[in-house]
């Protein structure tokens, strides 16, 4: 009877260790954790700010749905047709120079999306490869929607590390299955607003 009751403190004692053990890694000052300090100053914060919006400061009508980028809570908002709402993280651009805000559209959806680094992008990482075709190692992953501006889209990526931080040469990514979602919904002609 003894042993029985020696087990349970001992499974007791050790549940309440295990789950106070996060917070005592966490830096109390800063709010971060240890993994988090030892990544680089330019992707240090994986934050996301998953807070619901309304359309109607951002969009006149729904006529072909909306999607809202906000780049400082890496966040992507949608807005079907008919009002119903979608949030998702995302990727943003590394550095503020990389970064368009502004309206666009969706301009071309491309189901096996094939990739080429931008002239910018060959210039500053010459070790790129010129040509990535569709599957695991395209950077686009299994969906993009290309914008009106020239080389911007939403895509998908394979490296979900990427999502929730800075981490784009000026695109916007979505988790593959969230991108897989978002292009089932819209159209082309879909307003999308980067703020």
């Amino acid at each position: 009877m003894a042993q029985k009751g020696f087990d349970r403190r001992v499974f007791l004692a050790g549940s309440a260790a295990m789950l106070a053990s996060p917070a005592l890694a966490q830096d109390v000052n800063t709010g971060t954790t240890e993994i988090e300090r030892s990544v680089n100053a330019a992707t240090r914060r994986n934050i996301s700010s998953f807070r619901t919006l309304d359309w109607q400061p951002y969009f006149s009508n729904l006529s072909n749905g909306a999607i809202l980028v906000d780049i400082s809570s890496r966040a992507l908002h949608y807005w079907e047709p008919n009002g119903a709402y979608h949030l998702y993280p995302c990727s943003v651009p590394l550095t503020e120079d990389l970064t368009r805000r502004g309206r666009t559209r969706v301009t071309l959806k491309d189901p096996q999306p094939d990739w080429r680094p931008t002239p910018s992008m060959k210039k500053r990482n010459p070790e790129w490869p010129d040509y990535v075709g569709p599957g695991p190692d395209n950077p686009l992953g299994t969906r993009a929607m290309h914008l009106s501006w020239t080389y911007y889209r939403i895509h998908g990526t394979h490296d979900t590390r990427k999502i929730g931080r800075r981490s784009s040469n000026g695109c916007i990514g979505l988790y593959n299955e969230h991108i897989e979602a978002l292009y089932q919904m819209a159209t082309v002609g879909t307003q999308v607003l980067l703020i």
